[in-house]
């Protein structure tokens, strides 16, 4: 194992009208005028909108709203976001919403912080941030985990990159999580949330090196949890229970508590997952479950021993007559699984045909985001890139 920092201090409040309680958590954290930050019209016709600045005006607390978020969030509206918050004079910032408003909210937070300077420099990694303000959230979409992460991911939709930053100055510094605010949620969307949960814990589970026995068997638990309520979500969608077990843990798939050991993961599916969300504005969770069998297919022989314990452990595939037909067995029970939640498997399900160009485009753009080359797994380079991209079509 290599050694580990270990970091999580936002305040966790889970529970069935945990929502009820946002003005005195507010007020306990000397919020005094706060922007509420939101996605579409589902947000303020299911009346949450209204209840939480009901609760805010009762605890005396001054606001403002912006709402408009969509997914793969979009640079513009970070730059409102933060020319809104200083006519305002805003000093904390609330996020109601899944991933892409909570990221939405941070990258904005940010720029409030340095109003001065350009918030996509960040993203650019050009700097680092110095600042950033308050920032809560409650939660609606169990997929992300930015509700307790250090990360969020920006869309610049004038140049079509998606780019993400990690600080930990912008882990909230709570968050609210009611499993029955998911229950409004289409399938597709509840099943994408579960893939990009699965996802982050992967991503940190195929290394090479540094494994916790501990970390590993959290991990492989925290996986099995999530393909089981995975497929009761996708035939019982009102079941309070596994909307519980799910959103719990989308926080645990991407604190860093699976990573705890590790060398900090690969993360090399959700690199090439965001050129392709990038380009063609596909459902991030979606387009994971599109890249991920290609991406595996290309690179088990490298980390063959993790993909042979994750087809024994985690898929319950028996052991084959080799151990790369083991693993082989282990990513086809996966793809399965995709198919039975009604996720993709590659890009042609995914509703996607990329030309040669776009996919030397999105290749060329993968290798300059992650500095020339990405992985643990199997280190990938440019090429490495484009050839996962043409075994997904």
């Amino acid at each position: 194992m290599f050694g580990f920092e270990h970091y999580t201090p936002t305040e966790v409040i889970f529970g069935k009208r945990a929502e009820e309680r946002i003005g005195e958590l507010l007020s306990a954290r000397g919020a005094r005028k706060v922007l509420i930050h939101y996605g579409g019209s589902s947000a303020l016709r299911s009346g949450l909108i209204g209840r939480v600045k009901a609760a805010l005006e009762a605890s005396g607390i001054r606001y403002a709203e912006l709402g408009g978020v969509v997914p793969n969030p979009h640079l513009s509206k970070v730059r409102e976001g933060i020319a809104l918050g200083l006519r305002e004079e805003i000093d904390f910032i609330l996020a109601v919403g899944g991933g892409s408003v909570i990221d939405s909210a941070k990258a904005i937070s940010y720029g409030l912080a340095e109003p001065e300077k350009d918030v996509w420099e960040l993203f650019e990694h050009k700097r680092k941030a110095k600042g950033f303000l308050p920032l809560a959230s409650i939660l609606t979409i169990a997929a992300a985990g930015s509700e307790t992460s250090s990360s969020c991911v920006i869309t610049n939709e004038q140049t079509r990159e998606k780019r993400s930053y990690d600080d930990n100055l912008s882990r909230p510094l709570f968050t609210v999580m009611n499993p029955a605010l998911t229950m409004s949620l289409p399938d597709y969307q509840t099943e994408s949330g579960c893939t990009d949960i699965l996802m982050h814990t992967m991503e940190r589970y195929f290394t090479q090196g540094g494994n916790m026995e501990l970390t590993d068997a959290i991990a492989e638990g925290l996986l099995k949890t999530v393909m089981k309520y995975a497929e009761i979500l996708h035939r019982d969608p009102q079941n309070y229970e596994a909307r519980a077990e799910v959103m719990w843990a989308g926080s645990l798939s991407h604190n860093g508590l699976t990573g705890c050991g590790s060398d900090g993961g690969d993360f090399a599916s959700h690199r090439l997952e965001h050129e392709l969300s990038g380009m063609f504005d596909v459902a991030h969770g979606a387009g994971l479950a599109a890249i991920w069998p290609s991406w595996a297919r290309y690179v088990y022989q490298d980390c063959l021993p993790r993909f042979v314990r994750y087809a024994l452990n985690v898929m319950g595939v028996p052991p084959q007559e080799s151990d790369r037909a083991t693993a082989l067995r282990g990513i086809e029970a996966m793809e399965d699984f995709f198919r039975r939640i009604g996720m993709p498997t590659n890009l042609r399900e995914l509703g996607i045909a990329p030309t040669e160009e776009q996919i030397r485009q999105m290749a060329e753009s993968c290798a300059r985001a992650a500095g020339g080359s990405k992985g643990s797994a199997k280190v990938l380079y440019q090429e490495d890139m484009a050839e996962i991209y043409r075994m997904a079509r």
